[in-house]
């Protein structure tokens, strides 16, 4: 079977109101920490908990999809989710909205079973243009989720948010049920020789490395900023509340437009220079960020250029590897963003020390840091090939 338009559009449009259980928690730390009585710093510790729980989904259960029926796998997986937003909702300690959080985390790893499943589907001159259009999807869900539970979350508490989540995880159970193809598996053996080949790759694939690599420290910087800048504006001089810092998602998903150009341009000879001209964007928006002061314009534009930056960065490096091994693409996908969502629990977590430490100067210096040290892995693996 091959994908049309509808197909594709339908899995974007799944990938992102899935993705967007992972985030929802972002601008409602302000909210938990009230209700709970805790620090906002320690409240964020929800940022990086979903995130590892993304992290140990997918390194435990992506590599499944080349094993089992994806499809059957994506309706299991969902139902999982729509139990943990349960979970978290109901709540009644800060402690079992931790749990909550890493089960949510390891239950929204369907977009990596769809994009693998989009993947094996599409013919090779459109496959970086369709993995391009579920990121867009996936983004916007990522990005718009954050308006969305800062909107709730002012209006209706933060609590609502997780119950209206896992209402619409379950009607998309019904959805996908209905429309999503199956996807015959291409692996035939055990679940520990399946999980030993993945290492076998690690070794062999230099190309898998550079691009996990670089994701590492890529998602690390768009985490921590989304989750400082919370705190950033909840403080003076802009003393703002869930609604209003929410709504700095919008021009995240601006940025996540792009994502489709940038996978059209990874269909040519040489995709891996739009990999520089995402960290150069991620350079130009640490430093927006730097000099915002109390002028929100520099602020909104930083958002923009880190997201745009982000899409060619993760959109090349992902259409790269999905290039290597047809046969083992549910297990390149999970060595890859297993480890991006490492860097970006890591990312969270290093933002909050940050801010703790100096706040948002010494975040801006910390986060610029790290992407200098970006470029020069990039530039090392420059000597050695062109992928």
């Amino acid at each position: 079977m091959k994908l049309n338009r509808s197909d594709v559009l339908l899995m974007s449009f799944c990938t992102g109101l899935i993705v967007a259980n992972i985030y929802y928690c972002q601008p409602l730390i302000i909210l938990i920490a009230k209700e709970f009585n805790l620090t906002e710093s320690y409240a964020g510790r929800m940022t990086y908990l979903t995130q590892a729980g993304y992290a140990i989904g997918l390194f435990l259960l992506v590599p499944l999809g080349d094993m089992f029926e994806r499809k059957k796998q994506i309706l299991i997986i969902t139902g999982i989710a729509v139990l943990s937003l349960l979970l978290a909702g109901f709540s009644h300690s800060f402690f079992v909205l931790q749990i909550a959080s890493v089960l949510i985390g390891a239950s929204s790893i369907v977009p990596q079973l769809i994009l693998p499943m989009a993947a094996n589907l599409s013919t090779d001159e459109n496959r970086g243009h369709t993995i391009g259009i579920i990121m867009s999807g996936l983004l916007v869900g990522i990005l718009g989720s954050r308006a969305i539970s800062g909107t709730v979350g002012y209006y209706l508490g933060w609590r609502a948010m997780f119950f209206i989540a896992a209402g619409l995880c379950f009607l998309l159970l019904f959805l996908m049920f209905k429309r999503f193809p199956k996807s015959l598996p291409t692996f035939s053996g055990t679940y520990r020789k399946l999980m030993s080949t993945m290492f076998g790759y690690i070794k062999s694939q230099p190309v898998l490395r550079e691009a996990s690599l670089i994701n590492f420290l890529a998602f690390a910087i768009l985490s921590s900023f989304w989750t400082t800048m919370v705190l950033f504006l909840a403080n003076p001089p802009f003393n703002f509340q869930s609604l209003q810092i929410g709504l700095f998602g919008i021009a995240g998903a601006a940025g996540a437009l792009a994502a489709p150009m940038v996978g059209k341009l990874s269909d040519g000879k040489d995709p891996r220079k739009n990999i520089i001209y995402g960290l150069i964007l991620q350079i130009i928006s640490i430093a927006a960020f730097y000099f915002t002061g109390t002028q929100l314009y520099l602020f909104i534009a930083g958002i923009i250029l880190i997201d745009i930056g982000q899409q060619a960065i993760h959109v090349t490096n992902q259409t790269r590897i999905y290039a290597l091994i047809p046969a083992a693409r549910n297990r390149l996908n999970t060595i890859f963003m297993s480890v991006s969502f490492v860097g970006a629990s890591a990312g969270s977590a290093l933002g909050l020390w940050l801010w703790d430490k100096g706040q948002w100067p010494l975040y801006c210096l910390g986060a610029a840091t790290v992407i200098i040290l970006n470029i020069c892995i990039y530039r090392f693996y420059s000597k050695k090939f062109k992928a």
